[in-house]
């Protein structure tokens, strides 16, 4: 395969005009390209209102040895891709099955990796398959009442299942785990462009059919799934990890579990998980995270900033990323911004309030939103400790809790900057799933914090022209943007309990659904690499 890059066309190009340009790069006849893939797509903006798609291609050409050799074109090379391949297995035998403690994507990516290798994993999730965990998060925002097991952070598909499914990462990976994540989340349903576009979404209304066929699929190969599921002790003998004691949610019941082998892939919002790993002995400690809130403007103004013209055309809902440093040395940036999305009532426990972003595969909602959050610092915690850090999240999420009595607190920009409760909105009306209510958001956070988020929202503006418009509506809390905890592991990828592997978003080695899911896999490999299958005893 040749690779090309760089390959420019208007927006409204055809099909027939990039097979053209493919053909015209490499100086080559039409009948002489087989077969091409697109590899990068992404949108040039630099001279709106005139928009181009950036293309980089695979191409399968006659002659391609021939080709390369005359080649002068710095863009034109061998394509380097490198399809993803498992490790081979060990030769240890493992004894009882393997266990995944959580069903986001790091647990479901990692359960389904050892499942197509034989291990025939068990999946342990506290919380409800996603068909009933939809209807009782859409219940909670109709009514306000709370399921403590299954809601936006816990049940299949993990917190990123209500979220725009967006599965863009920074993670540089030569093992190509980036790739073999959207490779399966096509496999399952996801949409195939998610395979080659700079900012690749699937939309929680997708995101929901593809996390119940990734299920069938562990279930068909051996694997087994137990919900409403939640580990509540260890048992450890001389040798590391020899059990797990786990609690039905639902009943009450509890039983032992017996396993050397857990991958631990609880999620960021498992804080009652955290405590017991910690009481019984897990290393971890606490690490830097960022909180803030959620800001909404209007779709429309976003498109004619970024594009410089109404959307139209097939043009995606335009988006945004904003980071500006501050002078104390804090950074305040956007994070999980949702094109035509909502603002969400996120919240997990009784008497706390977070608030997340959500998008539908469309992205046609009216109003654009992201997180604006500041990075706080271990020594901002009230208190030391591996667990001061998600004090600190409950801190703020009391505190929004009690702001909106229940409801979301919301509060436009120019009023926050004035330090005083909204009486009505302006042009903008918030978008969001559950109830809102007007309150002084600036209050739920440490001033230090409220001021570097006026100061950074300020900032934006420069950059995007009507980001600090007064009318803008801010809501919070914006408190479970990352882990503020860290479960260390070895080189072996086991914590200091032999048995146990940290993994994912809540142990702090991922920041997203890519991230994690690239973890999963991660972990996956370290377990194989020692241990014989099943299928092989």
């Amino acid at each position: 395969m040749i690779r090309i890059r760089q390959l420019k066309l208007r927006i409204e190009h055809t099909e027939d005009e990039l097979r053209n340009k493919i053909c015209r790069s490499l100086r080559i006849r039409e009948d002489e390209l087989h077969s091409y893939k697109i590899r990068r797509q992404s949108l040039d903006a630099r001279k709106k209102p005139e928009l181009y798609y950036i293309y980089t291609i695979d191409a399968c050409v006659s002659g391609e040895k021939k080709l390369l050799r005359r080649n002068k074109n710095k863009d034109v090379q061998k394509s380097d891709h490198q399809p993803y391949a498992y490790p081979a297995c060990g030769e240890e035998p493992m004894g009882e099955r393997p266990v995944v403690i959580g069903c986001g994507p790091a647990g479901m990516f990692c359960g389904l990796a050892l499942a197509e290798l034989g291990f025939r994993p068990v999946l342990l999730e506290r919380g409800s398959a996603v068909e009933e965990r939809l209807k009782d998060v859409q219940d909670f925002w109709d009514t306000g009442i709370l399921k403590p097991d299954s809601n936006v952070q816990f049940g299949e598909g993990g917190a990123g299942t209500f979220s725009d499914g967006k599965l863009n990462t920074l993670v540089k990976d030569t093992a190509g785990r980036n790739y073999k994540v959207l490779e399966v989340f096509v496999e399952h349903g996801a949409p195939e462009d998610i395979l080659y576009v700079s900012k690749p979404h699937i939309g929680t209304d997708i995101l929901t059919d593809v996390v119940k066929s990734m299920r069938l699929k562990i279930i068909r190969l051996g694997g087994e799934i137990r919900f409403h599921s939640q580990v509540t002790d260890l048992e450890i003998d001389e040798e590391g990890l020899s059990g797990l004691r786990v609690r039905n949610t639902e009943t009450g019941a509890e039983q032992l579990l017996k396993t050397r082998t857990a991958v631990a892939a609880i999620g960021h919002s498992a804080r009652d998980t955290f405590r017991m790993l910690h009481e019984r002995g897990l290393y971890m400690e606490a690490k830097a995270f960022a909180a803030g809130i959620r800001i909404e403007h209007p779709q429309e103004m976003i498109d004619l900033v970024q594009y410089g013209r109404k959307r139209e055309g097939g043009l995606p809902a335009a988006s945004y990323k904003l980071t500006e440093n501050l002078a104390d040395g804090r950074s305040v940036y956007t994070f999980c911004m949702c094109p035509g999305g909502y603002v969400v009532n996120a919240s997990s426990e009784e008497g706390h309030l977070a608030v997340n972003g959500m998008s539908y595969r469309s992205r046609m909602g009216g109003n654009a939103n992201s997180a604006v959050i500041v990075t706080v610092r271990p020594e901002d915690y009230p208190g030391d400790g591996p667990l001061a850090g998600i004090a600190f999240q409950r801190m703020l999420e009391q505190k929004a809790y009690q702001a909106g009595k229940g409801k979301i607190p919301v509060q436009l920009f120019g009023d926050f900057c004035k330090n005083r409760t909204s009486g009505r909105l302006g042009e903008i009306q918030p978008a969001m799933k559950g109830g809102f209510t007007f309150s002084n958001v600036r209050e739920i956070f440490p001033e230090e914090l409220s001021r570097c988020l006026e100061q950074g929202i300020l900032a934006f503006d420069k950059k995007l022209p009507g980001f600090a418009r007064k009318d803008a509506v801010v809501s919070g809390a914006e408190s479970r943007s990352s882990s503020p905890v860290r479960i260390r592991r070895d080189e072996a990828m086991q914590g200091s309990i032999p048995g146990i592997y940290p993994c994912g978003e809540g142990a702090g080695y991922a920041g997203g659904i890519t991230s994690a899911a690239m973890d999963g896999l991660k972990i996956a490999e370290a377990v194989v690499k020692r241990y014989r299958p099943f299928d092989k005893d």
